[in-house]
Formats: structure tokens, C-alpha cells, sequence
């Protein structure tokens, strides 16, 4: 069976063994952030619609569910900003009746403000929302969110939800070097960070192809500076995650992977020995031949992405 809405299982450090649901895809997001590794996004509004049938979400889920029965979570993320579909809650809810695993929501934050969202996600286990902006300026300079949403009404929305959200809060803010982490900078993270109730703070930086080509991962001296300033947990430049996959053609399999999360060539080739037991050689010349993928370096790494 091929998946729409659903990918991995992934092995991960922060939400071990995790099956991917993707209610919202096709690049569809109210950011462009300069860090984004999804290449072009299609802009919505900040209103959540139906964008995809909640019918072909949960079909996709039952079926994937019932091949993948030892997980450590459901996480609820994809190649477009998941608070977009107005039917997150039911998705939740439909979850829940099919296993009782916990769930995350791996999120950009933005729509934290609508109070529709905000119901939906407090039925969620962990919710897990970016923040990389320290002011109006940055706001747009690094995030560049659709039409009028500001930063204010964006940081204020996640105010809002950290104080009453019954779960579990883990923020992730994403740092490139020269962009987000001078002095001022931290300074200000550490004052906003202050007004946030959260249960742990990850500090990230792009490893993974970015969307524009002059963002760079912080330097691990920069990284020290920061987790000094912030507290918090760093995340290592190395991959966190090892995939599986429940698709029979592991081609298609790989598509549907780098699609959401462009994997390193190496990657790659664990990825097809584990899973699939086959010698990658052969499917990795496949790779480098197929026309909707392309083989780009990035720092010391080969990163296998989707053409855009």
C-alpha cells in the first residue's frame, strides 16, 4: 500500500520510535523560513481550512497503525505547517481510538493565537512548537510569515497556550549563524523566555540544505554561548534519526522520506540495508537517475532531495 499522508516509522532522540502523519502536504505553510529544508512553499492563509480529505487522513492512519503496532509515538508534523487543517482535533481524536500511544505535534507556532487550534493541540500529548525570532524585524527576516501576522500576536499566542496547555510544552529554536545569535539577540530570547512556561528547550541549527544558500549552522563555540546563555539542549550537527518505512518499493519509499526530510547519501544506504536487506548500490545509481530527485552537498555531507 502507498501512503499519502503517512511516512517513517523514524527512530528519533527526542520522540523515539515514531510513526509521521502528514495532514497537511504539498509544501503547504504561512511560513518561508530561510532554515525551511522543503524547498518552494505554496502560501496559505492563516485561517485553517480543509485542505485535505479527513476521510483519506484516517484511512492512511488505520492502515499504518495496523502494520506498526511497536511505536513510541504518533507524530503529527509533515511537509507543511500541520494547524493548517482545520480537522486537526478530529484527527487527534481518531487516533486516539486506535491506539493509546502518546501523541505530539511537531508545529511552527504561528496560529497558537486561534483559539480553535489551541483546542485541538491541548488534546495532543506533546506539542513541540518552533521559535526562532526575537523581534518584529527578525520575525519576518528569518520566518517570513503570509500577509499580517506579526510577531507580537504570534509570541503572545504562544504566551497564551504554554500557560494553560495540560501536556507536555518542548520548544525548539533554530540558530544560524550571524542571523539570530548576537549578544542582543540572546539577550532578548532570554527575557521572552522568561514569559514562556515549557518543559524543555531544544537549540537547533540547519544541517540540512536550507531554502536560502547564504544560511549557515552556528559554529559549535557559537552553540556553547548559547546553551549558556538559554540553558537547553543541543542538538548534534550528526543525524538523530534512523528511518524504516512501510512501503513495499523502497524507491518509492525514499521519495516519500526526503519529500518531508532530505536524507544524507549515507542515510540512505543504512536505510535500504536495514529495511529492505537489499545492496544499495543498484538503487542508489536508481537515485541519481530518477528525475524528481537530485544529489546536492551540503557542508561535508551528500543531502538526496526532491527536484523543485
Amino acid at each position: 500500500m502507498s501512503y499519502r499522508y503517512i511516512y517513517g516509522p523514524i527512530a528519533s532522540r527526542r520522540l523515539g520510535k515514531s510513526l509521521g502523519i502528514a495532514p497537511i502536504t504539498g509544501n503547504y505553510c504561512n511560513y518561508g523560513c530561510v532554515y525551511c529544508q522543503l524547498g518552494t512553499i505554496v502560501y496559505k492563509p492563516n485561517e485553517p481550512a480543509a485542505y485535505f480529505s479527513l476521510d483519506e487522513i484516517t484511512a492512511d492512519i488505520d492502515a499504518a497503525l495496523a502494520q506498526t503496532p511497536d511505536l513510541d509515538v504518533i507524530s503529527i508534523v509533515g511537509d507543511g505547517e500541520p494547524t493548517l487543517h482545520e480537522n486537526l482535533i478530529d484527527i487527534i481524536t481518531h487516533i486516539r481510538t486506535k491506539t493509546a500511544k502518546p501523541i505530539a505535534v511537531i508545529t511552527n507556532g504561528s496560529l497558537l493565537h486561534n483559539r480553535h487550534v489551541r483546542a485541538a493541540l491541548n488534546q495532543a500529548d506533546i506539542v513541540l512548537p518552533s521559535f526562532d525570532a526575537y523581534d518584529a524585524a527578525s520575525f519576518k527576516r528569518i520566518n517570513r510569515p503570509y500577509g499580517n501576522l506579526s510577531f507580537k500576536k504570534t509570541l503572545e499566542g504562544l504566551r497564551t497556550f504554554s500557560q494553560q496547555y495540560p501536556g507536555k510544552l518542548w520548544l525548539e529554536m533554530m540558530f544560524m549563524e550571524g542571523v539570530n545569535t548576537s549578544t542582543g539577540a540572546l539577550e532578548c530570547f532570554k527575557e521572552i523566555l522568561k514569559t514562556i512556561r515549557y518543559d524543555r528547550l531544544y537549540l537547533n541549527t540547519p544541517v540540512r540544505p536550507p531554502r536560502k544558500k547564504t544560511i549557515q549552522p552556528v559554529t559549535a563555540a557559537t552553540m556553547r554561548t548559547i546553551q549558556e546563555k538559554l540553558g537547553g539542549i543541543p542538538l548534534d550537527y550528526l543525524s538523530e534519526e534512523t528511518y524504516q518505512s512501510l512501503e513495499k518499493d523502497p524507491l518509492i519509499a525514499i521519495k516519500s522520506l526526503v519529500s518531508r526530510h532530505p536524507m544524507t547519501t549515507h542515510e540512505i544506504e543504512v536505510f535500504l540495508k536495514t529495511t529492505y536487506e537489499r545492496d544499495p548500490e543498484t538503487l542508489m545509481q536508481q537515485i541519481k537517475n530518477d528525475p524528481e530527485l537530485t544529489i546536492k552537498a551540503h557542508g561535508p555531507f551528500q543531502m538526496v532531495t526532491v527536484k523543485t
